[in-house]
């Protein structure tokens, strides 16, 4: 291995780290790949999380949708949900967490995520959020999701009447809840193609992997990082720059490089031998 501490890596192979991570590579496949250690890594994943979490919450704002997608996927943290009871020293987050995604049809901007359960309490903090990301001056948005029964309550919760808001249930249902919806957006195509896009980014997200989450705040960091490097990194393929820029949140590209710059930039100075004290853990 290179080296035991993140702050004694190179910006080259920080890039690096990063890049495999965000590319769906797992923790120590990373380290397998870049010559780091897994400590190290784990590190570098933990600020950049962080990071890119504060990020998202401040500059995701005031956007400008008019049609809305929202769907949830499943994942676990420590274990499967029917495991937990045979778990000796499970932690309280332990079992299913599911991420509840929303996203702009036209730009493919990630406006709103959150990672918790499946209920009606969950679905009215991820729909709120939502409403708080739109642009005050905004008209009426058009909100499509499935047909999980939480989602009517919240989403008159968040958004009150001032909405257009209809459910697809099954392949060929299309539900009308409220307002006067444009039938031929009502469709969640858009965030289950990114559902798909996140079970084949994020090695957490996949299914039968012993790469998933130990500890739900890493995997809420990691989830964190994907869709920074969504929103702001990566050009879409059909729109030919970031979702970001799509929806005019920012104007310009973006790359890890930026990204380890702050890293680098807020991080302490190396302890004594530059090791941490304590290890971090998955």
């Amino acid at each position: 291995m290179l080296c035991l501490n993140m702050n004694k890596l190179a910006k080259k192979q920080q890039i690096q780290v990063l890049t495999a991570l965000v590319e769906g590579c797992s923790l120590r496949a990373t380290s397998r790949l870049t010559g780091v250690s897994l400590c190290a890594v784990k590190s570098l994943h933990i600020r950049a999380g962080k990071i890119a979490q504060e990020y998202h919450h401040r500059y995701i704002r005031r956007v400008r949708a008019r049609y809305i997608q929202c769907d949830e996927i499943w994942s676990f943290c420590y274990a499967k949900r029917q495991r937990v009871s045979r778990c000796v020293s499970a932690p309280p987050e332990a079992g299913n967490a599911w991420t509840w995604t929303a996203i702009d049809a036209k730009s493919k901007l990630m406006i709103a995520w959150h990672v918790g359960r499946r209920t009606r309490i969950d679905a009215k903090q991820f729909m709120v959020d939502v409403a708080q990301r739109i642009h005050p001056e905004q008209e009426r948005v058009q909100v499509t999701t499935d047909g999980f029964r939480a989602y009517p309550e919240a989403v008159r919760y968040a958004f009150g009447r001032d909405v257009h808001y209809a459910q697809v249930i099954g392949p060929n249902r299309k539900r009308v809840i409220c307002g006067r919806p444009y039938p031929p957006a009502i469709n969640t195509s858009f965030v289950e193609r990114q559902n798909l896009n996140m079970r084949m980014g994020m090695r957490r997200m996949t299914r039968k992997t012993n790469g998933f989450s130990k500890k739900l705040a890493n995997h809420v960091r990691m989830t964190a990082l994907y869709f920074w490097y969504y929103n702001f990194c990566r050009i879409h393929s059909s729109l030919r720059v970031t979702p970001a820029m799509a929806a005019g949140v920012d104007n310009q590209l973006h790359d890890l490089g930026w990204l380890v710059d702050i890293i680098r930039a807020n991080d302490p100075k190396p302890g004594p031998r530059g090791r941490y004290k304590k290890r971090v853990a998955d």
